[in-house]
């Protein structure tokens, strides 16, 4: 007789980042999902095509619902979920736009998505859920406005659940960027609470494992988008990549040049004037075949939005590079939106090989079951079990 799984709602779903890590567990299954699809707020619903590529991977149609204009207690039947249906997990990961530190005006203005956090906590105890796992920027937690988290796990504490909130350089767990991350986990007060460190106590990914060139390898032939990617707009752009020195060159390399000149653009000749460079020469730069990727962020469909450009080759890495940096696995379907929008589903989503982690830890906090180390990688993923070791025996690039 099959053993009933355990019931999960996403909300925020997105292209399916956090469904898919619980999906893809046996002890699993994803009965709902939401998500509004905006690609920007002045887009409006539907621009994103997120929930296309979330159906094409997980199996079921998100609705498509503004989260903001919803009341708690009117959740279950929007979802076209039963009062009688228990919901075991729920996963909230709100956007992370109004926290993240990349928009400089967020250190000053509370972004009025950081709401959707605290609706997250009031959801969760309208649905009565087990537990509930989040990912955010790590500002949600050590930001300005992080009192959207403080009254979060207020709310659940004073509603019988235990919750943890920390902020992870995901690359301790495999994910071969860097990339820093909130990742929040609740329980019910019954049981226990472990996290991503309780489930990698003593064990870390060989350094090789994380690197741009082994991510690369491990992308199969037939994966989808491997040779997508949209072509430069300009002569001058295509120029300018390719004046760009190979593995791990950037745009600052274009100063000893004798056509600098022609080459810099207005934005870069004055960062230079004014000597404030700041993150700035990640601009047009070229990863590093030997390192982790920088973080893989939403608008990276443009090698003009950070260091994007292929290690050798003079483009914009592809669709399924940039997925498979982001822990999507070659099994996972990306095409069928438009090309810029495939670029925001990988940018936004939770990584699927941590979001399996996370389905794994969640069946340990429920069955007090602590799974093998090498039980917990997700499969077609970058990480191999023979990547995984004693810690101490690597060192890791965050370090």
């Amino acid at each position: 007789m099959e053993q009933e799984r355990f019931a999960v709602v996403d909300l925020f779903s997105g292209a399916g980042g956090m469904s898919y890590g619980f999906h893809k567990h046996t002890s699993f299954e994803v009965i709902a999902a939401a998500d509004a699809e905006l690609g920007k707020p002045s887009t409006g619903q539907g621009k994103l095509q997120c929930n296309s590529t979330y159906f094409k991977n997980i199996g079921s149609m998100p609705v498509r619902l503004d989260l903001t204009s919803v009341a708690p207690d009117k959740l279950r039947s929007k979802l076209a979920l039963s009062d009688q249906q228990h919901i075991t997990v729920l996963a909230a990961c709100p956007p992370c736009t109004g926290f993240s530190r990349a928009n400089p005006e967020n250190h000053l203005r509370d972004d009025k998505r950081n709401s959707l956090v605290r609706r997250s906590a009031q959801f969760a105890v309208a649905l009565s859920v087990d537990i509930v796992v989040m990912e955010n920027a790590r500002e949600l937690i050590r930001g300005n406005f992080k009192h959207h988290y403080e009254w979060f796990r207020e709310h659940l504490e004073s509603h019988g659940y235990n919750v943890f909130g920390r902020t992870y350089m995901l690359s301790r767990f495999g994910l071969p960027q860097i990339r820093e991350r909130a990742i929040v986990i609740a329980a019910k007060q019954y049981l226990p609470l472990h996290t991503l460190d309780s489930l990698w106590d003593g064990w870390g990914a060989a350094d090789e494992a994380l690197t741009v060139k082994r991510t690369f390898e491990m992308i199969s032939a037939d994966a989808d988008g491997f040779d997508l990617y949209p072509d430069f707009s300009s002569d001058i752009v295509r120029r300018r990549i390719a004046a760009i020195p190979k593995d791990g060159g950037s745009w600052m390399d274009l100063l000893r040049r004798r056509d600098a000149d022609e080459l810099l653009t207005d934005a870069m000749k004055r960062i230079v004037a004014h000597k404030r460079f700041g993150s700035y020469p990640d601009v047009y730069g070229r990863m590093a075949w030997g390192k982790p990727a920088p973080t893989i962020k939403r608008e990276c469909s443009h090698v003009g939005n950070g260091r994007y450009a292929h290690p050798e080759k003079d483009r914009l890495c592809s669709v399924r590079e940039m997925a498979a940096l982001q822990g999507f696995p070659n099994d996972f379907v990306l095409n069928g939106a438009a090309v810029s929008n495939m670029y925001r589903h990988i940018g936004d989503a939770v990584p699927p090989l941590i979001s399996y982690q996370l389905a794994h830890l969640a069946h340990w906090i429920l069955t007090g079951k602590q799974p093998r180390i090498k039980d917990i990688l997700l499969q077609g993923a970058n990480l191999r079990q023979s990547d995984i070791m004693k810690k101490g025996q690597q060192e890791l690039f965050y370090d």
